[in-house]
């Protein structure tokens, strides 16, 4: 088992931080291993039109937590490319803030997976997610 990582080590070692979209979203990461990474996001300027979490604000909070995750399990040869991500959605949130917890359920030499849980503030689940990532040669993308 890897030990957790300091938030604002990894955040300052990332070319781009959290990137444009994470931002937007108010993703905020407070946990991060290779094995289990926690992040928080606002409900509020992330709903569709009937003032519901947006299904896609959760896949992308999903996508986020099993990226960084895998990007640390892949660390320092290979970097991590999402090639798959399914969700679930099991109930609305309409305001406050959810958790996102990713628990790897299979780190490999070319794969990882994480089943991604997003609960509410009451700890009811909203969403259930699974990503996988290809842990990709990093002198492929380097020149």
């Amino acid at each position: 088992m890897s030990e957790s990582v300091d938030v604002a080590e990894f955040l300052a070692a990332m070319p781009l931080g959290m990137g444009g979209l994470n931002e937007k979203m108010g993703i905020e990461l407070v946990e991060i291993s290779a094995e289990r990474v926690v992040a928080t996001m606002p409900v509020e300027g992330n709903t569709q039109p009937y003032g519901l979490l947006h299904g896609g604000a959760s896949v992308v909070l999903a996508e986020t937590l099993g990226s960084v995750g895998s990007a640390l399990h892949a660390h320092p040869d290979r970097l991590s490319v999402g090639i798959e991500i399914n969700a679930t959605h099991h109930r609305s949130a309409t305001s406050g803030t959810v958790t996102g917890t990713a628990t790897a359920i299979h780190l490999g030499r070319t794969t990882a997976t994480y089943e991604v849980v997003i609960t509410d503030e009451r700890g009811k689940r909203v969403c259930t997610s699974r990503i996988t990532c290809a842990l990709m040669p990093r002198e492929r993308y380097e020149s």
